[in-house]
């Protein structure tokens, strides 16, 4: 039985000019471009002193609150846009779909399209969560729908590079990314459910989108007139996604641990002191227990009368 060739179409891109290749690659570089351009528009404006406004702004270790702010700002009209029109649930099954073309086309060896692809994938990520605060929608439900949908999008991504790299030693590289990125969402998860707080690390979501988007670009650049260059340069990005990962899900399994072993150190009787009541609610308690330790004088104080003795 002949070979099943799951790579036919980057086979053919090989084959072609370099204006055709660029025209293939036209979608990714595009983007790229955009994004520069937009970046050094939003840079200018900081530095003039007229930096626009932004709410609400979320960042990490890696990418700083000035790189956050820049990304809300791109995003920031689309966001206007959907606030009120579109539920945010709608967009993370939306953002999930784009992972899971982005898994396909990773396989069928479309590299440029995936970028583009997962790129998008991450925006769309970025604004659910904000069209829910936005719009008052935040919920538990929503949150666990958000958070279950991005380990089953970066699940489909990284099976389409598996399926790409499946006959290269660097398929290794693809299990220890996933598994990395899966530790350092457990490792979290696992931390809030025994009541801790274990965030930052230098390879979050955010950062994997970005270095897997950047490497499969180069991969496509680079690796299009050698299938071999391809892989190596996707093996590669696989493998540093992998280890920063898994050093991200380590540091936070020793933060847990050491807060855990901080908490049950304290001793048995310690307990956090109850927060103080605002003045009016303890000027009424303080009224009614008065009251209460009146009437328990008073009524200490009057003669107990009982029934009176039956005659003989």
């Amino acid at each position: 039985m002949p070979a099943f060739d799951h790579r036919p179409a980057f086979r053919l891109v090989i084959t072609q000019k370099p204006v055709v290749r660029f025209y293939l690659l036209a979608p990714a570089l595009a983007l790229t471009v955009t994004f520069v351009v937009a970046f050094l528009v939003y840079a200018g404006l900081c530095a003039a002193g007229r930096a626009p406004a932004v709410r609400a702004v979320k960042h990490n270790e890696l990418f700083g609150p000035f790189f956050a702010s820049f990304l809300v700002w791109v995003i920031q009209p689309f966001e206007r846009l959907l606030v009120g029109r579109v539920s945010p649930n709608v967009v993370t099954f939306a953002s999930l779909a784009l992972c899971g073309v982005t898994g396909f086309a990773a396989a069928l060896g479309h590299l440029a399209g995936a970028v583009w692809l997962y790129v998008f994938a991450g925006i769309l990520d970025v604004l659910d969560g904000r069209l829910a605060r936005r719009s008052g929608r935040q919920t538990s439900a929503g949150a666990l729908v958000d958070s279950v949908a991005d380990r089953w999008g970066e699940l489909f991504a990284f099976a389409g590079y598996a399926w790409f790299l499946h006959d290269s030693p660097w398929l290794l590289a693809v299990f220890a990314a996933l598994g990395g990125s899966t530790m350092v969402s457990y490792t979290r998860a696992r931390a809030e459910g025994l009541g801790l707080s274990v965030r930052g690390g230098l390879m979050q979501r955010a950062e994997r989108i970005v270095l897997v988007a950047g490497g499969t670009l180069l991969a496509a650049w680079y690796g299009v007139d050698d299938l071999d260059t391809a892989a190596t340069i996707l093996g590669a990005t696989m493998l540093l996604c992998g280890v920063a990962s898994t050093g991200t899900a380590l540091n936070r399994w020793i933060t847990a641990f050491r807060q855990l072993a901080v908490r049950e150190a304290a001793p048995a009787g310690a307990r956090a002191p109850k927060p103080l009541a605002p003045a009016p609610v303890r000027a009424l308690e303080q009224h009614c227990s008065g009251d209460r330790r009146d009437r328990v004088r008073r009524s200490s104080r009057s003669p107990v009368r009982g029934r009176p003795r039956p005659g003989p």
